[in-house]
């Protein structure tokens, strides 16, 4: 059979105009191609001979030509196969190049993603170039960065949502977190506005800050972000770089170290805070003894750890401390030392040597006259206060008098500027303060709402309330002629504190109050130990464990209670042995404690129906009563079998449920009761003789039988032998035919030959011998004996002659009878008789089949007239038409051979 791929190639419909025979499956049917029916433009349908071979009408070629189609057919699927095979080359060429590209874009991708994880690393390469690769003080800053390249990672804790790389946002310079840029601000124009609204009276026109949403640091209205601009804010909009860290503009830092040392920070433009100073300074120690060496300027500043060595304040001791930075402390030491005016002297720190007495000076002036008044001070007193020109009280004349005289009054108006800041005083100059203004002037309120005319001394309170509200949002003002700033709520919070214990002390406020500033005591049951935990946390905070014993006193009759430490709540259950003395036996108690013992209350309520729910199970506590006592004792059991030992409340006669095993009087059987009581046998010292409680025995005799006997013994169970048996025993003779009967004790007692002689019945032998005659003998065990004389007919082979020979010869083939010359011509001629028979059957088989193959062959020849008629084409001969009168004759021969050997097979 050709290949799938042939089979396709010549029956396309491509070739329209010719039709092609596919070869034969091999079952003698031909077919087309792929096309199933007629082809286009065929001229005529494609018919079968009688020999399987394919013959076409309408000019397609026939006979010698139809080979040289097959190979331009077999040529053309060859091209065609060709061409279908370069076509698979190339697009498995073509599937492998793609194979090999996506491979390599996947290498890219890897190698995209290697370059992205390196991108922190790129980012330090200044700083690390210039510090020889010591990045040990930048983990915070690389850690931040790491943060920052994590897609999502970064939240604005406004609107909760990840800050993606394309999205403008802010970042805060206190605490470096980042925002949306319409996240804050709103977030700075919301918080202006809320502060605005409850503190300024004239809305707007103050610049209030506004805090970070984090860190609460805080901000003017005018820094309020306006424009995106980078991490280190050189770029406006920096653009999106897949090779740069989100919102950089991927020039170096320059921002200023914090706290400022002059350098700037070397890296890229980074999120978060800077590094700390990379670069290297040569300094010295605090104390300016050691070497300069070269160091951080991040870390500059270090300790030789000598001693200092620096002159302290007192001016007598030095500095004893490590190397340190800033000021010396004070002087540690303690000594004498005089106050400043020198009259008192005492110990005192020798860091503070100036200190000032409590007495007043005292000296005398240089006027002679008056004394110093000032208290202990430093350096001279001075001259006299009233030494020199003097005014008067209204400083508009002077007077040169002695410091013993008073300066007079000069007799002009006082003109002093009031206390009201607006009038004069009309008075003549005198001593002591002016008197308070009494001219009548119109005032206003302090709220501004009315106007009065009253002296100018009194200030004008209206009636009217204020109806702000105060600070505390809660509470209005309530203040008499208020002129604007409402003072602070001065009534008392009272809200109930978290704690639940307290109110709050402080006065009315907005937001929440502060915790309870009290604290409790927790304590231990008995009160030894004890913690102290923040008011409200009493409640959740375990008591302290305290390692005192308990001393509660016991509840059951004990008279002290298991050691056990200080606890809440019920002491635990006694566990004590009872040690109470049992009234029956005068054992002691060795249960526990059971004077409190918990017991299920019993007749409760019961719910009347299912839509009553069931009460939990109630118990109470009561004393229960001491449990039998379990001290073991040793008791006999009944039948004296055995001493076990026996709980003492169960002490008394008992069974051991073993069978009783006493013999009974039969001296064959024995008690098979129960452990029982029995009452000895005074005249019998046996301890295995049963007793007049044990059982009779009432059982047939169970004795052993002598051999062959069948019979049970006719006696009860009872001592000593059984009598002989003589019941009747039915047996059978030696030949099975005859039944005999034998007392028992005779068959029993006999040896074989007097067995043999009561089993023979007196008759002849009914058995048959090999031969099969009957034996001769009279009835007798065993094998018969083989000794047959009776006379038996032998023939010769061919049946004819026969003889009388006795039986036991015939057996031994001692004597036989052969065949005469007549017995051999008969077998002879009925051999050829046979034969004969034989070869007729054969012949008339012959005749048979030479009939059949005559009329075939005439069947054929009309059936080839009528076609040459109806076609009128010139069929070409098969091999069977060419080579029919050579076959038939082979085929006849070997029929009659078939025929032949089946019929010997059958004789």
């Amino acid at each position: 059979m050709e290949a799938s791929w042939r089979q396709v190639a010549g029956g396309r419909g491509r070739a329209r105009g010719r039709a092609t025979a596919a070869p034969s499956p091999g079952n003698g049917v031909p077919f087309r191609g792929a096309g199933g029916g007629r082809e286009k433009g065929s001229g005529g349908a494609v018919h079968a001979s009688p020999g399987g071979a394919a013959s076409t009408a309408g000019g397609c070629p026939v006979g010698p030509e139809a080979p040289q189609a097959s190979v331009a057919t077999e040529l053309m699927s060859q091209q065609k196969f060709e061409e279908i095979k370069k076509a698979n080359q190339a697009a498995a060429k073509k599937l492998i190049e793609e194979h090999f590209s996506s491979s390599s874009e996947e290498e890219g991708d890897e190698d995209f993603e290697g370059k992205q994880g390196k991108i922190v690393a790129n980012t330090f390469v200044t700083y690390t170039t210039q510090t020889d690769g010591d990045i040990r003080e930048l983990e915070r800053t690389k850690q931040y960065v790491n943060e920052a390249f994590q897609a999502g990672a970064m939240t604005c804790l406004i609107c909760i949502a990840s800050v993606k790389r394309n999205q403008a946002v802010w970042s805060c310079s206190g605490c470096f977190c980042i925002f949306h840029m319409p996240c804050i601000q709103k977030w700075a124009k919301d918080s202006q506005f809320l502060v605005s609204s409850l503190t300024d009276d004239d809305f707007g026109k103050k610049d209030y800050p506004w805090p970070c949403p984090k860190c609460r640091f805080e901000y003017k209205r005018s820094e309020t972000p306006s424009r995106y601009y980078c991490y280190c804010g050189k770029v406006e909009d920096p653009p999106l770089d897949p090779w740069l860290v989100p919102h950089s503009c991927g020039q170096v830092c320059e921002r200023e170290f914090k706290p400022s040392c002059g350098h700037k920070c070397l890296l890229l433009c980074h999120p978060g805070p800077c590094p700390p100073c990379p670069k290297m300074v040569t300094t010295t120690c605090y104390c300016k003894k050691a070497k300069p060496i070269p160091r951080r300027c991040s870390t500059k500043e270090w300790s030789c750890q000598l001693p200092c060595g620096r002159k302290l304040l007192c001016g007598q001791h030095k500095c004893e401390n490590p190397c340190h930075a800033g000021s010396c402390q004070p002087c540690p030491r303690v000594s004498r030392q005089k106050c400043v005016c020198g009259k008192k002297v005492a110990e005192r720190s020798c860091a503070s040597p100036l200190w000032h007495c409590d007495q007043v000076c005292g000296k005398t002036l240089p006027c002679g006259n008056h004394t110093c008044e000032q208290v202990c001070h430093v350096g001279a007193c001075g001259e006299c206060p009233r030494s020199g020109k003097r005014f008067c009280p209204c400083q508009k004349s002077k007077f040169s008098l002695p410091c013993t005289e008073d300066v007079p009054t000069c007799g002009d108006s006082c003109d002093k500027v009031l206390e009201c800041g607006i009038h004069r005083c009309s008075q003549r100059c005198h001593r002591g303060p002016c008197e308070t203004c009494r001219q009548e002037v119109e005032k206003h309120c302090r709220c501004g709402k009315h106007t009065k005319r009253m002296p100018c001394h009194k200030p004008y309170i209206c009636e009217t309330k204020c109806v702000k509200m105060r600070d505390c949002q809660k509470h209005q003002c309530r203040r008499k002629c208020c002129p604007g700033n409402c003072p602070p709520c001065d009534q008392n919070c009272g809200r109930t504190l978290g704690c639940r214990n307290h109110k709050c002390p402080s006065v009315c406020h907005r937001g929440s109050c502060y915790p309870c500033p009290e604290t409790v005591d927790v304590k231990c049951n008995c009160g030894n130990a004890k913690a102290t935990v923040p008011c409200g946390r009493e409640r959740t905070t375990r008591p302290p464990k305290c390692k005192e014993i308990c001393s509660r006193p016991p509840t059951c009759h004990h008279t002290s209670r298991e050691k056990h430490r200080c606890h809440f709540g019920p002491c635990p259950p006694c566990h004590q042995p009872c040690q109470k003395v049992l009234e029956k036996c005068g054992h002691f108690c060795p249960a526990s404690c059971h004077d409190q013992a918990l017991i299920k209350q019993t007749g409760r309520h019961q719910p009347s129906g299912p839509w009553e729910q069931p009460s939990e199970p109630a118990f109470i506590q009561t004393a229960l009563p001491c449990p039998p006592c379990q001290v073991p004792i040793s008791m006999e059991c009944l039948g004296k079998h055995e001493v076990s030992p026996l709980p003492c409340h169960a002490v008394g006669p008992y069974s051991c449920k073993r069978v009783c095993g006493r013999i009974l009087a039969c001296q064959n059987h024995t008690c098979m009761k129960e452990c029982h009581k029995v009452t000895e046998v005074e005249d019998c010292g046996d301890k295995n003789k049963a007793g007049p409680e044990c059982l009779h025995c009432e059982e047939g005799c169970s004795k052993s039988r002598p051999p062959g006997c069948p019979h049970p013994c006719v006696l009860p169970c009872h001592p000593g032998e059984c009598p002989p048996c003589v019941q009747m025993l039915r047996i059978k003779c030696h030949c099975k035919i005859t039944s005999l009967y034998v007392e028992c004790r005779k068959i029993t007692t006999a040896d074989v030959n007097e067995k043999n002689l009561l089993s023979c019945c007196k008759n002849q032998c009914p058995k048959e011998l090999p031969c099969g005659h009957r034996c001769k003998e009279m009835c007798h065990p065993g094998e018969c004996p083989f000794n047959c004389n009776q006379k038996v007919k032998l023939r010769c082979p061919c049946k004819r002659i026969k003889k009388e020979l006795p039986c036991s010869k015939v057996r031994e083939n001692q004597v036989s009878v052969e065949c005469d010359a007549t017995c051999k011509e008969m077998k002879r001629k009925a051999s050829e008789i046979k034969e004969a028979e034989a070869k007729a059957v054969l012949e008339e088989e012959k005749r048979r089949q030479q009939a059949e193959l005559e009329a075939f062959e005439n069947r054929l020849k009309g059936r080839r007239k009528k076609n040459r008629k109806r076609d009128e084409v010139a069929v070409e001969l098969s091999l069977w038409q060419k080579y029919k009168y050579y076959l038939l004759p082979v085929c006849g021969v070997t029929v009659v051979l078939f025929a032949w050997y089946i019929a010997h097979d059958v004789d």
